[in-house]
């Protein structure tokens, strides 16, 4: 089951470490952990170890195409393995380790997985056992270190820009942060109900838990949150200035982008650092619903070029090739398509890609 669901392909010490865990159990005992040689002697030839990496798989891809046909013949694993990686996040040796560190023990070989991925599981198959053990981890997740462990891993994984190297641990990134980054609606009530928590504070990074739900898409979770009383819709980053409708707009959150825009407090005109607005960032990545919406918003200037690089949300579209935003903008009086980039000296639609001119 672990070998066939995990998220990546678990290293030996990974499993083993795994196989070990008494669900509910304080902290691990060293001897339930298995021996390589049992482990393999276990499984009666359908796994093997590679000699180039350690990591563990099945012996041939048939045997993976045959198990995931038979959903039955693994009850809820990915219930189990939330289990399992919550019962290992919260051992008392866990907790006690330094949420400063910059990588993984390893003494504590499956901290990394169980930092990363717990969330997904939890995701795909919650349990009331699971829930439970959650809200512990959550109580204090700012000094677990699994909350940086989490956050350095989307750190080395994303294009954005981030800022979490200059923080000393992930100072800031609370239960009510960390479940809107997972994005678990499960459970998100029952975190909000916890403590009094201030819902417009800002993390280690600079986010509020609703930018965060808003950059990944969580829609059940942007709702659960825009309903309370003391959010403030539009917090803007510290340093980049954007807002959760930039981030929204930027990734294709077509849901996220309607529900903030619903928000009379949500200015969608809102201008971040770089005198970028929301619509700036749509069109350069073609989201044809999201531009459409956003220019339904009365008061949103279709034609506000950034103050770094002087293009505008016609210059995005028109460079990365997306026709039907381009059309879109040209319908509006207010966009130029004669605007000079003060750069580079070029038309907005010089670079246009596509064999037949505009009207």
């Amino acid at each position: 089951m672990l070998v066939l669901y995990s998220e990546w392909p678990l290293q030996a010490e990974e499993l083993c470490h795994a196989l070990g865990v008494e669900i509910g159990s304080s902290d691990l005992d060293l001897e339930n952990i298995p021996a390589l040689r049992t482990l393999l002697a276990s499984c009666l030839g359908l796994v093997t170890i590679e000699a180039s990496s350690s990591t563990v798989r099945l012996v041939h891809f048939t045997l993976q195409e045959h198990l995931l046909s038979n959903p039955t013949l693994f009850h809820r694993p990915h219930s189990t393995i939330a289990e399992i990686c919550l019962t290992y996040l919260n051992y008392g040796s866990v907790w006690d380790l330094s949420p400063t560190f910059y990588s993984a023990l390893s003494t504590i070989p499956f901290l990394e997985y169980a930092s990363c991925y717990w969330g997904k599981h939890a995701r795909m198959g919650m349990t009331e056992n699971a829930k439970m053990l959650a809200l512990r981890l959550l109580d204090r997740f700012d000094e677990h270190i699994s909350a940086r462990l989490l956050l350095l891993r989307y750190e080395s994984e994303s294009i954005l820009d981030l800022y979490f190297e200059e923080a000393e641990g992930p100072i800031g990134f609370t239960g009510l942060h960390g479940v809107s980054f997972l994005g678990i609606v499960e459970i998100v009530g029952s975190v909000l109900e916890m403590k009094n928590w201030d819902l417009n504070q800002r993390d280690c990074m600079g986010y509020t838990s609703l930018t965060w739900a808003a950059i990944k898409g969580y829609e059940g979770v942007v709702n659960i949150l825009l309903e309370r009383e003391d959010i403030n819709p539009d917090q803007a980053h510290t340093k980049d200035g954007r807002t959760p409708l930039s981030w929204a707009s930027a990734n294709g959150h077509e849901v996220v982008v309607r529900m903030l825009l619903e928000r009379e407090d949500v200015n969608s005109n809102r201008v971040d650092i770089a005198g970028r607005t929301p619509l700036w960032w749509t069109p350069g990545y073609g989201h044809e619903v999201i531009v459409e919406a956003l220019l339904g918003r009365e008061g949103v200037n279709p034609d506000r070029a950034d103050s770094r690089c002087d293009l505008t949300p016609l210059s995005r579209a028109a460079q990365n090739g997306h026709e039907g935003v381009v059309r879109m903008l040209l319908e509006r009086e207010e966009v130029n398509p004669n605007h000079v980039e003060i750069k580079s000296g070029k038309n907005t639609l010089s670079n246009c890609p596509f064999n037949q001119p505009f009207p």
